[in-house]
């Protein structure tokens, strides 16, 4: 497994089982939104717009991002090379806090904390379905074969509809797609200055 990936596998891990045995992290850690208005709130910093990715909720919502991050990050890593590549993660990790942040100003929603890495790993799944479009990739639930172009898609579509809909709530959907933004201004960004350029 490449560095970067192996070494943000690693850190997610460690910082999980530091929250499962007891550890305070999300109320100075977590993604908060500024000018609550709730006085137990911790408020926004600045170093949450990163921090907030390496957070998780549950065992189940870990589990998910790292076998995403796994999936895609390998892949990406290898085509990216590490800088880039931690570039590349990081830009969708911080588009995706920020999209949340602007979605919850302009919807009034509830000054609750986001956690979680999963800007960072639609962001990679975005690279995937971008440089390996016909690569089949499967789905876990139901089990449907598709191409990676089509996985993308139909990701992109149904974090569209639920958010727009409110469904499936405590998830954040336009953090997702922020982070899907966020990717693909890096990839813009690669192609105009070219694969080539150092970093």
């Amino acid at each position: 497994m490449p560095p970067v990936t192996r070494a943000l596998l690693i850190a997610n891990v460690a910082i999980y089982l530091l929250q499962a045995n007891g550890a305070s992290l999300v109320e100075s850690f977590g993604l908060w939104p500024p000018a609550s208005g709730d006085f137990n709130s911790p408020g926004f910093a600045p170093w949450q717009l990163v921090t907030y990715s390496f957070l998780h909720g549950s065992l189940t919502h870990i589990a998910f991002n790292m076998f995403g991050l796994y999936m895609f990050g390998a892949e990406a890593e290898r085509l990216f090379g590490q800088r880039f590549f931690a570039l590349y993660y990081f830009a969708s990790v911080v588009a995706a806090g920020v999209t949340h942040l602007v979605v919850t100003s302009l919807t009034g929603g509830p000054p609750v904390p986001v956690v979680g890495a999963s800007g960072g790993v639609y962001g990679l799944l975005l690279a995937f379905g971008v440089y390996f479009p016909h690569r089949r990739v499967v789905l876990l639930i139901p089990p449907i074969p598709m191409k990676a172009r089509t996985f993308v898609i139909v990701f992109a579509v149904v974090e569209l509809v639920f958010g727009v809909t409110g469904t499936a709530s405590g998830v954040a959907h336009f953090a997702h797609l922020g982070g899907m933004l966020g990717g693909w201004l890096m990839i813009l960004w690669r192609r105009r200055t070219g694969p080539s350029r150092r970093f």
